[in-house]
């Protein structure tokens, strides 16, 4: 028995694993998430994402760069501290895995990150959307509005300074590449007026549908996928979820409803976490 699977089976209460599935590859090979089953025990299943960093770096699009390696080791870095130091903050109403404590002596901290996760299919999260419609769309703009309001003002120690996985300043390759010539000369201007907002939060930093995991009637959801979290501008987060789920003709229909859906369940976060905003304030 490996170290690993002793450290599951304790967490577990179980004394043997009865089967393990891979439930996707990472990115580029750089590990994969898996899923681990036991016999008994207090928890039926795990999921763990184990990074092993590739002697060599092949990326899907041929983006191959040392700056594309670099930044995807830090996202890994950052999605360790994420589940270590803030997940634990958040509530029911922008719900995330349950993480828990590894043995990291085990590890070479040069060329593998580990995190062990509750396993959302086993409590209740076990349904996944390719597409929503307008409604279906709401308790993932809930979960946004609520997550950006537990966080609002919170500085990303040990995260990324700006959030989201298509940041301007560390994306100049795939700027260069954009065919897109009005959206290309603008991008500048966009970029600084969303880093001079004054409500700056906490952003999932990927918040494509892909990244939620719903309840079967599909009423609640949770998030994983934190390698991107980081301060910013919700709309980042709120944009790029509305762009995941619906074509670009959707997209323009629904804006104005679905601002003021994002923007009424901000509100009401907001005066749902408002002493322990001022609590926090009050300390600084």
């Amino acid at each position: 028995m490996d170290a690993l699977e002793q450290q599951l089976l304790t967490i577990a209460g179980s004394q043997s694993v009865c089967s393990v599935e891979e439930v996707q590859s990472l990115w580029s090979g750089y590990g994969a998430i898996k899923r681990y089953r036991f016999d008994g025990g207090e928890l039926p299943s795990l999921i763990v994402k184990h990074v092993t960093l590739p002697d060599d770096i092949a990326h899907p699009r041929g983006w191959n760069t040392n700056r594309s390696h670099e930044r995807k080791v830090r996202s890994y870095q950052v999605e360790t501290n994420w589940y270590k130091h803030f997940a634990g903050q958040c509530d029911d109403y922008c719900q995330v895995p349950r993480t828990f404590p590894i043995d990291e002596s085990k590890l070479d901290p040069d060329a593998e990150y580990l995190i062990i996760l509750e396993d959302l299919n086993a409590v209740s999260f076990s349904r996944r959307f390719d597409s929503l419609t307008y409604q279906q769309m709401q308790p993932c703009i809930q979960w946004l509005a609520n997550f950006h309001a537990r966080f609002m003002g919170v500085q990303p120690q040990g995260l990324w300074p700006s959030g989201t996985y298509w940041h301007l300043e560390t994306r100049p390759d795939e700027l260069d590449a954009l065919d897109d010539l009005a959206l290309k000369r603008a991008a500048g201007a966009i970029d600084q007026k969303l880093k001079a907002s004054p409500f700056q939060t906490l952003l999932h930093g990927d918040a494509k549908l892909a990244n939620f995991c719903f309840s079967e009637d599909g009423a609640k959801v949770a998030a994983v996928d934190f390698q991107y979290v980081g301060a910013g501008c919700g709309m980042k987060d709120l944009a790029y979820f509305i762009g995941s789920c619906l074509y670009e003709d959707d997209c323009e229909k629904y804006e104005a409803a679905l601002l003021d859906d994002y923007f009424l369940a901000l509100a009401d976060a907001l005066d749902r976490y408002s002493a322990m905003h001022l609590a926090r304030y009050s300390v600084q």
